[in-house]
């Protein structure tokens, strides 16, 4: 079994070092192999010598979907991983996500365990539930799950295959979010599993800079307009779930909530909103 890792980056020459380095005693020459997959900066990073080897992919136009299918179209693994560039691996995640194939011949796609790196309320506070991390922690036990999470997940090359690259109208660069939930449905509809790996761990920073309420609801909002893309719904089913999330947030406010609550309503309307910005898109 060989195994392509491919890690989408834009912009963040301090963070892709890291996720290198935690990767590199991994890499066995022959069955494992890093690709570097940039986007968006008019050249190519400058990667240290010391990093193990790799391919490096540069293209200067902004969209994560394209030069995810990119890398994709040169992988030679068996195993496709995908990761973020802000995180790190665990030891032996390499091993774990390989393992999680071999004994588990029901899932062709993994969603990984992304625990955060630091105690985000000890570092930023009462905002910390603003920082809107991608976590995902299901446990100790492989379970199904409906969707992967694009920060850590994996798939069989051969589903990729079937199934077609990910949507470059979908993700950062593009309109901002929804390409794993939008291959997720995919590989369902194909009749795919995809399960949930809890020794496949990676580690993802935590930066305070994230962690803003303005920010939050924008993200949110931009979410539900990409899930107008690749969803149907109609207006009398968008405009009930306006409706419904305002009154729900609109309780939680005048029932003191606590943060949080109030976070996850905000969140709800933000989405709702943004369905209503995709409307006759």
């Amino acid at each position: 079994m060989k195994t392509s890792v491919i890690i989408a980056t834009h912009n963040r020459p301090d963070s892709i070092p890291r996720l290198i380095e935690s990767l590199a005693p991994q890499v066995a020459t022959g069955s494992r192999e890093i690709i570097i997959a940039e986007n968006g900066t008019p050249a190519p990073m400058q990667l240290a010598l010391g990093a193990p080897p790799l391919k490096h992919l540069h293209e200067p136009r902004a969209g994560k979907c394209r030069i995810q299918n990119r890398a994709i179209a040169q992988a030679s693994g068996e195993i496709l991983v995908f990761l973020d560039d802000d995180l790190i691996v665990a030891a032996r995640y390499l091993d774990a996500v390989e393992d999680f194939f071999d004994t588990h011949r029901e899932f062709a796609a993994m969603k990984g365990r992304i625990l955060a790196a630091e105690d985000p309320e000890k570092k930023v506070g009462p905002t910390a539930v603003y920082l809107d991390l991608p976590i995902a922690d299901h446990g100790e036990d492989v379970i199904e799950v409906r969707g992967v999470l694009g920060a850590n997940m994996a798939f069989r090359a051969d589903a990729i295959k079937q199934v077609g690259p990910f949507d470059e109208r979908l993700g950062p660069g593009a309109c901002g979010h929804e390409e794993e939930t939008e291959m997720s449905q995919r590989l369902r509809r194909a009749g795919f599993r995809i399960g949930y790996a809890p020794k496949a761990m990676v580690y993802h920073e935590v930066d305070p800079s994230r962690a803003n309420r303005e920010r939050f609801i924008r993200i949110a909002r931009e979410r539900g307009r990409c899930r107008m893309l690749h969803e149907k719904h109609s207006a009398a089913d968008v405009i009930s779930k306006n409706a419904i999330a305002w009154m729900r947030l609109r309780i939680a406010q005048v029932t003191r909530a606590g943060v949080a609550r109030i976070a996850r309503e905000e969140r709800r309307l933000g989405v709702a909103r943004g369905m209503f910005d995709g409307l006759g898109e």
